[in-house]
């Protein structure tokens, strides 16, 4: 595993951050930390880096433990913050080289060309970074992380503030990289998380409430099953209600909303118009959204 968190705690003073979490993110993964704000996702991921230390637990990065030997597990690790903290008076190239300098990196210029190349900064890589839009210091600050060539990459809210032509960019860029790496991005975008990665650890309130593969979290999570049905004919609420597990019933524009706990209800009801002589119109499952599941989840 290229990520192991075991049982961390993270205190400050009396009131607890983060609460016993425990995940792993396996090499070449691409991970999405989510929850609302306040969850603990910054913190965790700052814990992740050595940036703070932890209260208790163990946290492993490509096998190695966080906060022994800080410099060796750094060293596997690209990192960028939520705030992206670029010197805004550099020039691209100059805080590249800059970045590249700390981690002693050889042969700079090659290095530096093949991050401006990777992240999109041709056209802008001879300006100052106070003069480029939000979305390209993002790239500078990608590039930053990316600059030594880590194992692990850590994102925090990557795309946060974002115009959505950026948006798409910069989701175009992370989900590249990731065939490549080991990635981690913390957003309370369900969208975000679904465009881009793999599978979902969900923070709240301190604590994991979901780790599943985002393909899967709607399938295990969203519950109740609604399907709108509109009928040629006339029917009624108390007829529709004794529908073979209907638990749920609601007069829409045009039709009804019917709600089932168990199971999709699609072909209850086609056996139901078929013994009621009764022609369906539409028959369509509704289903719930993400930022719906996410937002159960997280209350």
């Amino acid at each position: 595993m290229s990520i192991e968190v075991k049982n961390v705690y993270k205190y400050y003073g009396e009131q607890a951050a983060v609460k016993g979490i425990s995940f792993s993110v396996k090499s070449g993964e691409i991970v999405g930390f989510l929850g609302p704000n306040g969850a603990g996702k910054s913190t965790t991921m700052k814990m992740i880096t050595g940036y703070i230390p932890v209260s208790s637990g163990e946290i492993l990065v490509s096998g190695m433990p966080v906060g022994t030997d800080q410099l060796k597990p750094q060293k596997k690790i690209g990192y960028l913050p939520e705030n992206n903290p670029l010197y805004l008076d550099m020039y691209v190239k100059e805080y590249l080289d800059f970045a590249a300098r700390i981690y002693k990196i050889a042969n700079r210029p090659d290095r530096i060309k093949e991050m401006i190349n990777a992240v999109g900064l041709e056209i802008e890589q001879n300006k100052k970074i106070g003069a480029l839009s939000k979305g390209y210091r993002q790239r500078v600050g990608i590039a930053q992380a990316m600059i030594h060539d880590p194992e692990v990459l850590i994102l925090d809210e990557p795309t946060s503030g974002l115009d959505p032509n950026q948006l798409v960019e910069i989701r175009e860029l992370i989900t590249s990289i990731g065939k490549e790496k080991t990635l981690m991005l913390s957003t309370h975008i369900m969208q975000e998380a679904e465009a881009i990665c793999d599978r979902v650890v969900i923070l709240s309130k301190g604590e994991i409430v979901a780790d599943t593969p985002t393909k899967k979290l709607h399938e295990q999570f969203s519950g109740v099953k609604s399907v709108f049905v509109e009928f040629e004919n006339t029917v009624t609420k108390s007829m529709l209600t004794k529908i073979n597990g209907i638990s749920k019933v609601e007069q829409k524009q045009g039709g009804w909303l019917l709600s089932s706990s168990t199971a999709d209800p699609r072909a209850d009801i086609s056996r139901f118009s078929q013994e009621n002589n009764l022609v369906i119109l539409t028959l369509q499952l509704e289903e719930k959204s993400l930022s719906s599941v996410f937002k159960d989840l997280t209350n």
